[in-house]
């Protein structure tokens, strides 16, 4: 056996992003790009803004030496102060550099957290649907990963919740605005999810922690604003990315706060630290980390984006699908008009559509749609999305 059971076994869990992904590249080979519909990986399609460039071109440019070289693991500290004003400026607790800790983006920051805060055996509870590799995170530090239903609108189900918390829950993770729903989680959800934790807290004597996966936080729409956790919840992390909202997915570059008056601030902040070192990550690329602070303020144009979902929601609401209009993100996360989501996306393939079944991420009847890509892929694939939603109508037809 070249790989351990335990990886042999994740191997076949394994992301149906990734999977779908590469049936992409041997769908282009064979018919050609111009006639794949390729919606199955969150790669932002907009360039980075043109700020991101100049900049780069002077950190480049500049001759000091050290420029490459190693800093503290947990980061520059002008970059970390940046953060921690930026931070400031949208919550009531007041940040210092020692509340942050730059991550290899969001991922990075997430297991960084996850092994910091786990004991073998801790429960972390996840609402679903998820990003599907929340449960490998869990899992790599001995935690147990607990899924609960949200509400059939996507927002939080606070009961659900409630009923999963045991004397083992460590940690609620949630990931908002959401992948792959696009809900934004509102002030007042985030407010209760504060007081039960606070509840649950007192009643088996340790915190059980808040941990907030926020890379899409910028990406919201009609005026919607994704709340702070920190107003909502003390004994909260929060972790993002840069990858989304400044379309640099492949930069890996993000951070971890933490609330500034966290219970045993000291030994978690020593915590994180030192988990960003022992991991392999040591600390996060140099360059970036020198970019960031330039850019706390600036995201690609998100109306671009809200274009596209409108394009897409517009055209699918005419073929018959039924979904929930998304809040924030690049995604949309449609029923399927059949209760295996499967063979559903396997019927897209066959119009050289390409997108993930809801099951990767935990939600069943359900397939995502990443809209991330040119408004002619969303224009030319519509036809194709309606003459598959009419088969299966047909086929409904005939069997009443």
């Amino acid at each position: 056996m070249s790989v351990s059971e335990k990886i042999k076994s994740s191997i076949d869990k394994a992301s149906w992003i990734r999977r779908m992904f590469e049936e992409g590249a041997l769908r282009k080979a064979r018919c050609g790009p111009e006639n794949v519909f390729d919606f199955s990986l969150g790669n932002p399609n907009l360039e980075p803004p043109a700020k991101v460039k100049e900049i780069l071109k002077e950190l480049v440019s500049n001759s000091s030496s050290g420029m490459h070289g190693y800093m503290p693991n947990a980061g520059f500290l002008k970059t970390r102060e940046a953060v921690a004003n930026y931070l400031g400026n949208l919550n009531r607790a007041s940040f210092g550099p020692e509340d942050i800790v730059m991550t290899v983006g969001a991922g990075g920051g997430l297991n960084v957290v996850l092994k910091a805060i786990l004991n073998p055996g801790d429960e972390v509870i996840i609402p679903a649907p998820y990003f599907a590799e929340y449960s490998f995170y869990i899992d790599n530090y001995g935690g147990v990963p607990k899924t609960v239903n949200t509400n059939p609108d996507f927002s939080l189900g606070l009961f659900a919740i409630e009923e999963a918390i045991t004397s083992n829950t460590r940690a609620v993770l949630i990931n908002n605005p959401n992948n792959p729903t696009g809900r934004v989680y509102g002030k007042d959800e985030l407010i209760q999810l504060g007081e039960l934790l606070i509840q649950y807290s007192r009643t088996y004597g340790r915190p059980i922690y808040l941990i907030s996966d926020e890379p899409y936080r910028k990406i919201v729409y009609n005026g919607l604003i994704c709340p702070s956790i920190f107003d909502a919840y003390r004994e909260s992390f929060l972790v993002t990315s840069f990858s989304k909202d400044l379309s640099l997915a492949g930069e890996r570059i993000g951070y971890i706060a933490t609330h500034p008056e966290i219970d045993d601030k000291d030994i978690i902040i020593e915590g994180l630290i030192l988990c960003n070192r022992i991991l392999g990550y040591v600390n996060a690329p140099a360059m970036m980390q020198r970019l960031i602070p330039f850019l706390l303020e600036d995201s690609v144009d998100v109306t671009l984006y809200q274009r596209k979902r409108d394009i897409l929601c517009e055209g699918l609401e005419a073929a018959g699908y039924r979904f929930i209009m998304p809040g924030g993100t690049f995604y949309l996360f449609p029923e399927t008009p059949i209760p295996d989501d499967v063979e559903f996306v396997r019927s897209l393939q066959e119009e050289n559509i390409l997108t993930v079944p809801g099951s990767g991420f935990g939600g069943p009847g359900h397939f995502r749609i990443a809209y991330c890509v040119e408004d002619k892929t969303i224009e030319r694939a519509l036809p194709g999305f309606a003459r598959v939603m009419e088969k299966y109508r047909k086929a409904g037809a005939r069997h009443d």
